[in-house]
């Protein structure tokens, strides 16, 4: 699994990685698309194996690509990049509490970067009035060192 990278310029860096067991899978859809293909010969199979296990590790590897960041004075979650000053109080999510924020207490205007292999994440409150969005739910593997970098950040800004 990955961890997050503590680096003097950046403070936190987490890339939201998928299980191994995913890239079996994808191994997995490639079998299914060669048994497919089965009734045309050795060559579709093969074909059939490799492109759809490639398409497949693909999909997971892009899915698998979402990153969160603390860099000069933003927080980079996914596409999105939120300045540090629009950002209010930090609230660790334990795995049960995390569910909750996902079900029945999310908000429709929130920002939710969620991956469903991460059991965890941290509620980041938005300040910014001018800004629809009420907070931030980011799935995270270390949420009380990702709120320890915000806090940080903004105490050194």
């Amino acid at each position: 699994m990955s961890d997050p990278v503590q680096r003097p310029s950046q403070p936190y860096d987490e890339r939201l990685t998928v299980p191994r067991s995913w890239w079996v899978l994808a191994v997995g859809v490639g079998v299914a698309f060669a048994l497919i293909l089965f009734p045309f010969g050795p060559l579709p199979i093969l074909a059939g194996l490799v492109g759809g296990a490639a398409l497949a590790m693909m999909g997971v590897s892009s899915y698998g690509s979402a990153r969160i960041r603390v860099v000069a004075g933003s927080l980079l979650a996914g596409k999105a990049r939120i300045p540090l000053d629009a950002l209010g109080e930090a609230v660790v999510l334990d795995a049960q509490e995390a569910v909750a924020w996902r079900l029945h207490k999310a908000d429709p205007r929130a920002f939710m970067l969620m991956r469903s292999y991460v059991p965890t994440a941290l509620k980041v409150e938005v300040v910014d009035p001018a800004d629809p969005t009420p907070y931030l739910y980011l799935s995270t593997r270390s949420p009380q060192r990702l709120a320890d970098a915000l806090t940080a950040v903004r105490t050194v800004a």
